[in-house]
């Protein structure tokens, strides 16, 4: 009888499934459709980090930690100040707008309360939050507890070996209540950035009103402009490696004190950077707390423009071009009158950077290093495939760069990235097609409608 009962409830929750998954994939739109792919195609377990010279779950555990988060020079420790006078206090309004902007279906932190349990509390009493944010902005300080994170192991797909760290990837996720925080200040740091000047301005990416779009419409348009002019006009692609994790505190306080910001912002961001502990989370781990000394936290909301302020000098004025960033994917565009005085001028550009970047802490990975040689539409003949040599390495042109999500041709034509995008369209809708056809649940009309729901947005 216990086994009978057993089995009418696995089989009740797997019929209610099937019903469900069903009627999710008969009600998909364009906006849910690879969703729809997702549970048409079922996910792939999770593999679990077998990495060389690490024969128990504590050393894989330090051996990712080591790997992911090298230790870096800590900041001072931070002490609880006397309250600052002249603070603005936070109002109940930026909270409630930093909760707007927080989804309750995000992951839980180490304490297990989500998002939509902090926005209870905050409708109910709308002073409670504002005030606990108020009391440690004015001393300057970051709760330990706040500090916590849980660090989620992920492989990376397409890897033909899986006993290295690098065949793995690490989302961090922070504690809800640090988020909101962090969020309240990160308006805060931006404004302040802005009034003072001290953000570059062809930088984008973490700055309100400055999106990824942007980034990829100044490089064309800059590209025309110089060709208008008669130059031949060549880009240099450089990737910072290791990004956040390469911010120096101590280096990142100078920077804020001379830009101008305000004493109480400084000391809580110390205090926010300074003894972080994040637990890593993967098949029998041991789920404890190491301390971490990176530069800033992965997953924080103030990262991003933290890291954008402090590589702000890494933009050289060039003449007759343009060097744009988004976040950590710096570009060079240069013109001259000929393809070689461009690989020159590259060349040295470069070296300037690498230098200032040496003094932050900050290097290039140079084996990510592309470049492209751009030619007008109209002459065809205008091709040149002269390399460029970095640090004793030869980078040949490439024909297509896949640049912030678009694919970028010589030509500054679009078809090759619309192409591509419609070739990855048919594929999941092929492999939607062929689970419907083994009876996975989908109807063929269910299929022409995730079909040209999803064809529409890329088309238009």
């Amino acid at each position: 009888m216990a086994r009978a009962a057993r089995n009418t409830y696995f089989k009740t929750i797997q019929s209610a499934s099937r019903v469900h998954r069903s009627q999710f994939l008969a009600d998909s739109d364009s906006r849910s459709v690879r969703d729809a792919r997702q549970i048409a195609a079922g996910s792939a377990p999770d593999r679990f980090p077998t990495l060389e010279n690490s024969s128990s779950p504590t050393k894989i555990n330090n051996t990712l930690l080591q790997h992911f988060f090298p230790p870096r020079p800590s900041p001072p420790p931070p002490l609880i100040l006397p309250a600052f006078k002249d603070f603005p206090p936070v109002l109940p309004a930026e909270v409630s707008s930093a909760f707007r902007k927080s989804s309750n279906t995000s992951a839980p932190s180490p304490s297990g309360i989500p998002y939509s349990i902090r926005k209870q509390v905050h409708k109910a009493n709308e002073q409670l939050l504002s005030t606990l944010f108020t009391a440690l902005l004015t001393r300057r300080y970051h709760p330990l507890a706040m500090k916590k994170a849980n660090g989620i192991v992920l492989d990376k797909p397409g890897k033909p070996d899986y006993r290295t760290p690098a065949s793995f990837r690490i989302i961090v996720l922070l504690e809800t209540l640090s988020k909101i925080l962090e969020r309240v200040s990160a308006l805060r740091f931006a404004s302040a950035a802005h009034s003072l000047g001290l953000l570059h301005p062809d930088q984008c990416g973490s700055l309100a009103g400055l999106g990824c779009f942007n980034t990829v419409a100044t490089l064309p348009h800059e590209v025309r402009l110089l060709q208008a002019a008669s130059f031949k006009v060549s880009t240099l692609f450089l990737d910072v490696n290791g990004g956040l994790d390469n911010v120096c505190a101590n280096k990142l306080a100078n920077i804020l004190t001379k830009g101008g910001f305000s004493a109480y912002l400084v000391a809580w961001i110390m205090s926010l950077l300074s003894k972080g502990q994040c637990r890593l989370i993967f098949q029998g781990a041991p789920k404890v707390f190491c301390l971490l000394t990176v530069g800033t936290p992965q997953g924080s909301l103030i990262s991003p423009p933290l890291f954008v302020l402090y590589i702000a000098s890494l933009h050289p004025t060039i003449p007759q071009g343009l060097a744009i960033a988004y976040v950590d994917d710096l570009t060079m565009t240069v013109g001259s009158d000929s393809v070689r005085s461009s690989i020159r001028a590259l060349q040295y550009y470069f070296r300037i950077i690498q230098w200032q970047g040496a003094d932050l802490g900050v290097a290039f990975s140079v084996p990510k290093t592309e470049l492209i040689h751009w030619r007008p539409l109209k002459n065809r003949l205008d091709v040149s495939f002269g390399p460029i040599m970095i640090n004793e390495l030869l980078f040949p042109p490439y024909q297509a760069v896949r640049w912030l999500g678009y694919r970028h041709t010589p030509t500054l034509h679009f078809s090759v990235h619309f192409l591509r995008r419609l070739a990855l369209a048919k594929a999941s809708f092929a492999t939607i097609r062929q689970l419907s056809s083994a009876g996975k649940g989908l109807s063929s009309w269910c299929n022409r409608k995730i079909v040209f729901g999803a064809i529409l947005p890329i088309l238009t």
